[in-house]
């Protein structure tokens, strides 16, 4: 169980990193159609961005809440760690989720703000397909499978650069360029820019999500069985959590 840092605490550090996460992706997609036609080094400039900001926004906010900011992540540490004793309790999870979504609106409000839109423009930006949804399938799988990974072998201290690496990464090798998170993928509908997704086609998105957060899951089975062991290190050790040198089990 996570002790140290107030409840509150976390679901404020939560909602803060999540809503400078979508900042970053919204801004960085508006910035980048504005500095250019080419929707290639758009998506550069998008996914360049968001590699570089995750990390940091991991170092800044993983000491007091683990730096989630996805509720799959969330959900994927209270469900291996509740038979051990560590990760989230139902209470923290309850406030982790809404913390995160409200967060991601208001990430996409303020970069809509910045830009001189308005607050909230809904995205009309259509992303239903069999393969997006399998993209989103294999993004959000292989983040839950990094995470938990790095926390069980020891190396959670890696975990801001490995993360921000592979969603820098997942953004061109998914056909859906890898949301891989629910709240995100709620808040990038309040934006009808480069970033965005149409309201309808979160339909598709959030269960292809919940499919990989399950595969995630039964992957970490059979690579880590005892993966729930170092729910306090995801993502990041924090509060009175501390990095294990436990050999992968």
């Amino acid at each position: 169980m996570l002790m140290g840092a107030a409840t509150w605490r976390r679901a404020v550090a939560e909602f803060i990193g999540t809503l400078l996460l979508v900042a970053i992706v919204v801004g960085s997609g508006i910035m980048a159609t504005q500095l250019s036609d080419d929707i290639g080094i758009q998506l550069l400039a998008n996914s360049t961005a968001t590699a570089l900001g995750l990390p940091v926004l991991i170092l800044m906010c993983g000491p007091v809440s683990g730096a989630h900011f996805n509720p799959v992540v969330s959900l994927a540490d209270w469900w291996l760690g509740r038979r051990s004793g560590h990760g989230l309790t139902p209470r923290q999870l309850s406030l982790y989720v809404p913390a995160q979504v409200s967060g991601a609106i208001g990430g996409a409000v303020l970069a809509n703000l910045m830009f001189g839109l308005p607050a909230v423009t809904w995205s009309q930006h259509e992303r239903a397909a069999t393969g997006l949804w399998l993209g989103e399938v294999v993004a959000t799988a292989g983040l839950i499978l990094l995470v938990f990974a790095l926390a069980r072998s020891g190396r959670a201290n890696v975990a801001p650069a490995a993360v921000g690496a592979y969603i820098g990464a997942a953004y061109w090798f998914t056909s859906s360029t890898s949301f891989a998170n629910p709240a995100v993928s709620i808040g990038r509908a309040f934006t009808d820019t480069f970033a965005g997704i149409a309201p309808a086609s979160l339909v598709g998105f959030i269960p292809a999500q919940i499919l990989g957060l399950l595969v995630g899951v039964a992957l970490l089975a059979v690579l880590y069985p005892h993966a729930g062991e170092a729910a306090d290190l995801v993502t990041v050790p924090h509060d009175t959590a501390a990095s294990s040198s436990t050999p992968v089990t």
